[in-house]
């Protein structure tokens, strides 16, 4: 039997878009920074996650999310909280889980709707459909086809040689027409597609797609309907690679802004500080900083996340005899 291949064209327009994509991505000579820059990624990862949940209905604001990450109290439906919760958790495994792995896909969703619906992490065995503000916009297939047709198109997706950036956009929108899971479909379709594009590309792991989709719901819902009533996903793949472009640029701008604010305060202390340990007094006091607060905010700690200097206890940080020293 002839392998399942997903119906789709690619056009002229998807590959003058897959090439800009990829020379902007050329063109972040400094994208290795963003490991020295953990604040940023961070701040990424928390845009991911509030984005993705918002667009299924999530009412907890950027902040109550980073609160949330942070173990602070947050008033919320409890729900709401978990979702953050688990999002959290499930961003965290990408770098262990396996894209093409139909039971890693499985895995992703027990842990990303964990206490939020029975049979996280199991097939769906009941019919379901999409909703967009009160309208049934999709009647996914079968229960009983499911199985096989995600099977179908993991085969496509491990053997297929066609661009990535295209290829899971074309997955994206399959996994969204086959909604395999009761619930829960949506976030994990767009993690997956996270997945993948970090698979070829490992900067996507940081690259808040979510948030663009976010800012552009209306048109995600009518790029994937309009792909069903074609039967082909080239409106989807068109809207995603436009996505992934804007993302990409708006991430070159961040890491930019990012190096610009914190180099010139790490630049001064790193100019104070020596190779012997030295204490935050004296250190202000080179510096000609009163403000301990702004010392720590602006100067010590990111020079500390970013591992240019070291603490003489990292294990007790509040130390009152802390020193620091450039490593």
């Amino acid at each position: 039997m002839d392998q399942y291949v997903p119906p789709y064209d690619i056009t002229e327009e998807m590959l003058e878009l897959t090439s800009e994509i990829t020379e902007d991505l050329g063109k972040l000579s400094n994208v290795n920074d963003l490991e020295r820059l953990p604040r940023l990624r961070r701040v990424n990862r928390i845009k991911s996650i509030q984005s993705s949940l918002a667009i299924e209905n999530n009412t907890l604001s950027l902040e109550q999310v980073t609160d949330v990450l942070n173990g602070k109290r947050v008033l919320g439906p409890q729900d709401d909280i978990l979702a953050v919760k688990n999002a959290f958790a499930v961003y965290k495994m990408l770098p262990e889980l396996d894209p093409f792995s139909l039971d890693d896909l499985k895995k992703a969703h027990g842990v990303m709707m964990n206490g939020l619906v029975e049979g996280a992490g199991e097939l769906r065995t009941s019919s379901v459909g999409v909703i967009n503000k009160g309208n049934v916009i999709h009647v996914a297939p079968p229960h009983d086809m499911v199985e096989g047709l995600m099977e179908q198109l993991f085969d496509w997706l491990k053997t297929s040689r066609t661009q990535m950036l295209i290829r899971s956009s074309i997955f994206h929108y399959e996994f969204e027409f086959i909604h395999p899971f009761m619930d829960g479909n949506g976030r994990t379709g767009r993690l997956w597609q996270t997945a993948l594009l970090a698979s070829w590309k490992p900067i996507f792991e940081w690259i808040p797609i979510e948030s663009i989709i976010k800012d552009n719901q209306e048109e995600y819902y009518r790029a994937i309907g309009l792909s069903t009533a074609e039967g082909k996903s080239n409106r989807f793949i068109l809207f995603m690679l436009g996505v992934i472009k804007q993302a990409v640029a708006e991430l070159a701008r961040d890491t930019r802004n990012h190096q610009s604010h914190i180099s010139n305060q790490i630049r001064a202390l790193m100019s104070v500080i020596e190779t012997y340990p030295m204490s935050a007094v004296e250190l202000m006091e080179k510096l000609g900083l009163k403000s301990r607060v702004t010392f720590r905010k602006n100067y010590l700690q990111p020079a500390l996340e970013a591992g240019l200097i070291a603490m003489t206890d990292p294990d007790t940080p509040t130390n009152r005899n802390q020193r620091y020293f450039k490593v």
